[in-house]
């Protein structure tokens, strides 16, 4: 393998292994900072042994996510250093924001919720929860910015000396279409991830009979959650598709292996082959007219092939190839896709168990919904993959290619050994993070204290 191929491997292996403890970070917050206002407003004793059981894992998500994601930015200028160079004035901003704002505010008040327990007054220590979701939510906006800012470049100039791009409107950053619905799918896709997590644990609870009446009310607030968000993040999901469509083509052409332009344009539920050597896949089971609506909103929306795009490009950029892989781009929405009407589904049959109050004795619900944690991390890593890989050649659109991004004075030898050496210590925090995140989730909430009203049984 070449450099530039191990390099961007490399971000590869990091950038989707950080991705994986994101959601859950901020999923987390969300929800436990609702457990913690419960508590504030009801003195109830059951959600105050919740938030605390449910922010020890929160906890645990965080230390080993924030290691990963140091290694995001020292990845930029080892590997991708010409990349830094030519676009740092810009995406520098955004990321330099996400440190020195969202981070610390985030990190600060996790702090300050930890020690501050029966030392802070009770609405300042709930306070104090809220600000690390807030803090959490901001960081992913800051991040999402600069990324949004490399899918579709605006709120910048390119300065006639250097030839380099440098940030000249600060709100364009922010108001970019790309930006707006990309970021509010990943916080939607947050929010269903950790409440996916935490109808897991209260299900495995549940079934093994331990607190039943704690971990009813856990899975009741997943269930009310999960269901709603997940529905908007899938409608969310279909309008940045169309963004997409506006100002990427390629990605969505990419994701349907749509060679040919058409109008209408039908959407195969599976495919046998694609790829860039085969442009004529054996589509199954074609539903009509859905491709247009999802990339134009329109029934008979026109949706240009990969063909068509690579001609406007090579006119536009020169000669090349600016197909990405189509395979990732294909299947990566169909399992995001997919998965996310698995989720909907096994919420629905939660929510259908709960209105008949059987969800404490569903035991067959209780083992489908603890294997479900798995999927919000499947669609994730895919649909970070869909819009990664669906930008290929480029590294910025229309400005910078991935193959002039890479750092010159890099071997391949010295990229190799750091895959390795990343790969070990990934390998271990992932162990010391699935053993933290099972034995503290196995284990049973703090005793109530017995001053403290207790909920009436709920079944």
């Amino acid at each position: 393998m070449s450099q530039l191929d191990l390099a961007r491997l490399q971000f590869a292996m990091t950038s989707i292994y950080h991705f994986l403890f994101v959601p859950v970070t901020i999923g987390l917050g969300f929800l436990t900072a609702l457990l913690q206002t419960a508590w504030h407003r009801t003195g109830l004793a059951d959600y105050l042994r919740l938030t605390k059981f449910f922010g020890t894992l929160l906890l645990i998500n965080v230390a080993v996510g924030v290691v990963t994601g140091l290694v995001q930015e020292f990845q930029f200028g080892m590997d991708w250093s010409v990349y830094s160079r030519t676009v740092g004035d810009v995406f520098g901003a955004p990321l330099a924001m996400e440190g020195l704002a969202a981070f610390f505010l985030e990190s600060t008040f996790l702090g300050l919720w930890v020690f501050g327990w029966d030392r802070l007054p009770k609405r300042v220590h709930l306070a104090t929860i809220w600000a690390v979701a807030l803090g959490g939510a901001l960081s992913a906006a800051f991040i999402m910015a600069a990324n949004s800012w490399m899918q579709h470049p605006v709120g910048y100039t390119v300065n006639p000396t250097t030839g380099r791009p440098q940030l000249n409107d600060v709100w364009k950053l922010f108001t970019n279409p790309v930006f707006l619905r990309g970021y509010l799918h990943v916080l939607l896709a947050s929010v269903v991830t950790g409440a996916v997590v935490m109808l897991a644990v209260s299900a495995w609870q549940l079934r093994k009979g331990r607190a039943p009446l704690v971990f009813h009310a856990s899975a009741r607030l997943s269930l009310v959650v999960l269901v709603p968000t997940i529905l908007v993040a899938m409608l969310v999901g279909s309008e940045l598709g169309v963004t997409e469509g506006k100002y990427q083509p390629m990605k969505i052409a990419g994701a349907e292996a749509q060679w040919t332009t058409c109008q209408p344009c039908s959407f195969s539920l599976i495919q046998v082959g694609g790829g860039k050597n085969d442009e004529t896949p054996t589509k199954i089971v074609e539903i009509p007219h859905l491709l247009s609506l999802l990339a134009t909103n329109h029934w008979n929306g026109k949706v240009l092939g990969l063909n068509t795009v690579q001609s406007q490009y090579e006119a536009q950029f020169g000669p090349g190839s600016y197909v990405p892989n189509i395979f990732i781009q294909y299947w990566a929405m169909r399992v995001m896709a997919y998965l996310a009407v698995v989720v909907l589904l096994v919420g629905l049959w939660g929510l259908w168990l709960l209105l008949r109050r059987r969800l404490s004795g569903a035991k067959v619900f209780q083992r489908v919904a603890t294997w479900a944690v798995v999927l919000p991390f499947l669609m994730n890593t895919a649909g970070w993959l869909l819009t990664e890989s669906g930008r290929q050649p480029w590294i910025v659109q229309g400005l910078q290619l991935t193959r002039n991004a890479v750092s010159p004075s890099i071997s391949t030898t010295t990229v190799a050994i750091s895959i390795l050496v990343f790969f070990v210590l990934y390998a271990a925090l992932a162990v010391v993070e699935i053993v933290l995140m099972a034995r503290f989730a196995r284990r049973e909430p703090a005793a109530p204290t017995s001053e403290l009203p207790q909920p009436a049984p709920v079944y």
